[in-house]
């Protein structure tokens, strides 16, 4: 208090000033609503008069000339006068938020009372001047406290009280910061007002209401800027609502004229969509950002708007085009550039209808544009247009194998393609190790249908589905054919591999499709086996948990669900109907070859088939061994690195070794007996990671290289240069494959300065040179070998000294 007391008369300088200015930031402010901004300077410009009058009456105190004699009555007078102002001008506050922001209709009755009982406090306060009321002054004009004192006091903290019960009875209707303000204003003056009463000397009651006055001014700035921070939001929430509708109408009225498009030829339908989600995927690949991946998504959508053109009977003619007909064909792009150019918002979907059918090396349609003269959204719709059309049915062939679209882009680049996007679409195709995108496009007809009419085996299948790590589980329906006996007229369970995951017998030598049939199974548990090792079959003692048709027995209707599992070379698969459940274990020949299983029968309908997948993977122990585990490796010696058994696309890799100053790597690899593409070979792989390893915490792969030469890297940080040679001593591709079937050991010498990799190798004829920049700092980069159905042993690491 001793302190207080001292510094007060600095304080109260400091206050009036503080109140000084937030009077004129009231004033000059424009975002306040006008009746909050009237009471608010009535607040500010009162508390700065009572801080002047407060400080004049405390210097002037004992001053017995005549200028201080009138100093000290009026400023007495301004210091009981100005605190009801302030309080009168709160009440007013008060009353403007809670009908305004609060939503209360009337004002409250206790605020009323307030305003009144503000008025009674100034008249008193005037009578107190000429009466000695509240004070007096001694001969040395001093202060003096008058017996009516405690009346000045009692009646500011009824009017406290009275705003202190609005402020709690109706808390919820303000937001909190408004409300806070109300509640530490009213709560901090009623307290000193009551310390004000057994106080004398310090004027700790002016010196708050006159702090928060001046706090009420900030709280009402934080209130501001939070509705204007508001009203952003929602104005940007707004307009992003808007651009969604927007975008919504787009994508919905471009969705409804690709289906009038894909309408008018059968084995097309859904090839826009497709298209357009290729051609998003592959800008994705190389780096473009969202707002360009959408572009191209949309220009790949509407790619063939130009169709709209041209007859249905020329679309759909089974025979040869005559050169008539295949003038209006090739001047399909035109007419989409046409009809497109209009929506000049969007300048590159007319850009995509026009020039996808020009060809990076020149001779392309409609103006025979080459390299970079062809627009870059076109050259990427290219090559996905080029990818479904060959993945695709139709009316004159099936789908092509993925294999051999794979082969026919490599075929292009540089001529049909531009190399960059027809190396991310291999790409693409290299991650799809489960066929998934082949099997939307060639398998969407088939696996769409959830009905089959058997009469034979072999006479209707499903779609084949593919079994892994995950549990599938499928179920269905089958009626017997009522004219043949129910014990035959049951459905069997095709396991199988091939290329387009469909059933083909009789094609297993056709090399589109290498079609491989391990077993069947019919539904009451004759199993017949083809290419396994060992089978067994488990009639389990527990109940089926399978409902019964709702159809009854009556319609001789069943219902099945299967579920299917695999670990490396063996699979499991459970079947269970109302009444029984047994499993069915087959041990594969080999690890590397897919599996999938397909629903047919005999002289039965099945209908309402259904599938669903687990995404986490079995436990290995939960298929029992049946047979010994397959393995190339078995006999094969160990050098630094443990041996690999790489069974599909980089299943499995080496641990992660230090490439330092540099190192050569030596290895003996070889092609498992189911490889039979070029690039099922071994790969190498430079990356970094926190802890060494593959697809470890911060791993970053700078380059893939595969040992016929091509290449990917999928970090941002990085700049490749690969030079692959075919030396003299080269004599082909098949030369190759067979090199790599018949196995060869290989060298692999690895060269690192600052944070440029080199690679050198040379391997049946082939020799690759790569150069890797890293274009950020990296403390530790590793190598590993990994591959595609290959055997990596005996791998040796030796330092360079």
């Amino acid at each position: 208090m001793e302190i207080l007391r001292y510094y007060q008369a600095d304080i109260i300088l400091i206050l009036g000033s503080v109140c000084a200015v937030m009077t004129l930031f009231v004033y000059l402010t424009t975002t306040i609503a006008k009746e909050q901004k009237k009471n608010l300077l009535l607040i500010e410009a009162s508390a700065f008069i009572l801080m002047c009058a407060d400080r004049r009456a405390y210097i002037h105190r004992g001053d017995v000339s005549s200028l201080g004699w009138w100093i000290v009555r009026i400023s007495n007078f301004l210091v009981f006068f100005m605190t009801l102002v302030i309080i009168f001008g709160f009440n007013l506050y008060m009353i403007e938020l809670y009908t305004h922001d609060g939503k209360l209709e009337k004002v409250p009755r206790r605020l009323k009372i307030a305003q009144w009982l503000s008025l009674v406090g100034m008249l008193l306060v005037i009578i107190s001047q000429f009466t000695g009321l509240y004070y007096t002054f001694d001969e040395m004009n001093r202060y003096q406290r008058a017996p009516g004192f405690v009346l000045g006091c009692v009646i500011p903290l009824l009017i406290l009280l009275l705003q202190i019960s609005v402020i709690i009875q109706y808390y919820g209707n303000l937001r909190r910061g408004v409300r806070s303000a109300l509640l530490l204003f009213t709560v901090a003056c009623f307290a000193t007002s009551i310390i004000q009463i057994v106080v004398y000397g310090i004027s700790l009651n002016n010196i708050t209401i006159a702090a928060m006055s001046a706090l009420l001014y900030v709280f009402a700035l934080y209130d501001m800027d939070y509705e204007i921070k508001r009203a952003r939001e929602q104005e940007i929430e707004h307009y992003k609502e808007e651009r969604s509708r927007e975008h919504a109408l787009f994508e919905q009225t471009s969705e409804a004229l690709v289906s009038a498009i894909d309408a008018k030829d059968p084995y097309t339908n859904g090839h826009s969509r497709r298209v357009a989600e290729y051609s998003a995927r592959i800008a994705r690949i190389v780096g473009k950002s969202d707002e360009e991946c959408e572009n191209v998504y949309f220009a790949g959508l509407l790619h063939d708007v130009g169709k709209i053109g041209v007859p249905n009977s020329i679309i759909n003619k089974d025979g040869r085009l005559t050169n008539e007909e295949y003038d209006l064909i090739r001047h399909h792009p035109v007419t989409g550039g046409q009809i497109l150019s209009s929506i000049r918002q969007s300048p590159w979907l007319s850009i995509g209808a026009r020039y996808h059918h020009e060809l990076y090396g020149g001779g392309g349609y409609p103006e025979g544009l080459k390299g970079e003269e062809i627009p870059e959204i076109a050259r990427i719709i290219a090559v996905a247009d080029a990818y479904d059309a060959m993945a695709s049915n139709r009316s004159y062939r099936n789908a092509v194998p993925q294999h051999i679209v794979r082969e026919e882009i490599v075929k292009g680049i540089g001529t049909q393609f531009d190399p960059k996007f027809a190396k991310a679409m291999l790409h693409m195709i290299d991650l799809d190790t489960e066929y998934k995108m082949q099997e939307r496009v060639s398998g969407e007809k088939a696996s769409s249908r959830n009905s089959l009419r058997c009469d034979t085996i072999y006479h209707d299948c499903s779609a084949g589905f593919l079994i892994t790590k995950a549990t599938t589980r499928i179920s269905f329906c089958s009626h017997p054919d009522g004219q043949i006996p129910k014990e035959e007229s049951l459905p069997t369970i095709i396991v199988f591999d091939s290329l387009d995951g469909k059933v083909h017998p009789g094609e297993e030598n056709n090399s589109n499709v290498l079609y491989f049939e391990y077993a069947q199974i019919r539904i009451d548990g004759r199993l017949t086996s083809y290419n396994t090792r060992n089978t067994e079959i488990h009639f389990l003692d527990k109940e089926s948990d399978v409902e019964q048709s709702r159809l009854g027995d009556t319609d001789n209707e069943q219902r099945y669900r299967i579920e299917t599992v695999r670990n490396r070379d063996h699979v499991l698969i459970s079947v269970a109907d109302v009444k029984r459940v047994y499993q069915v274990i087959l041990a594969l020949p080999d690890t590397s070859r897919f599996t999938y299983v397909s629903i047919s029968g005999e002289h039965c309908d099945i209908h309402n088939i259904r599938t669903s997948c687990d995404y986490e993977q079995i436990d290995p122990d939960t298929i029992p061994r049946i047979a010994e585990e397959i393995s190339y490796t078995r006999d094969c010696p160990v050098g630094d690195v443990p041996n690999l058994e790489v069974d599909g696309w980089r299943t499995d890799a080496s641990e992660g070794i230090p490439i330092g100053d540099g190192l050569t790597l030596t290895f003996h690899t070889q092609s498992m007996p189911t490889a039979r593409m070029v690039w099922q070979c071994p790969f190498i792989s430079v990356f970094s990671s926190k802890n060494g390893q593959i697809k470890g915490d911060n791993f970053r792969e700078y380059l893939l290289l595969r040992l016929d030469g091509e290449n990917w890297d999928s970090d941002a940080h990085v700049s490749n240069d690969v030079k692959v040679t075919q030396e003299p001593s080269f004599e082909g591709w098949n030369f190759w494959k067979d090199g790599n079937k018949k196995g060869f050991d290989c060298a692999v010498r690895i060269m690192r300065e600052n944070n440029a990799i080199s690679i050198y190798t040379e391997n049946l004829g082939i020799s690759i040179h790569s150069v890797t920049t890293i274009l950020d700092e990296v403390e530790d980069v590793y190598v590993a070998l990994t591959g595609d159905q290959c055997v990596l042993t005996n791998i040796c690491i030796y330092r360079n000294e």
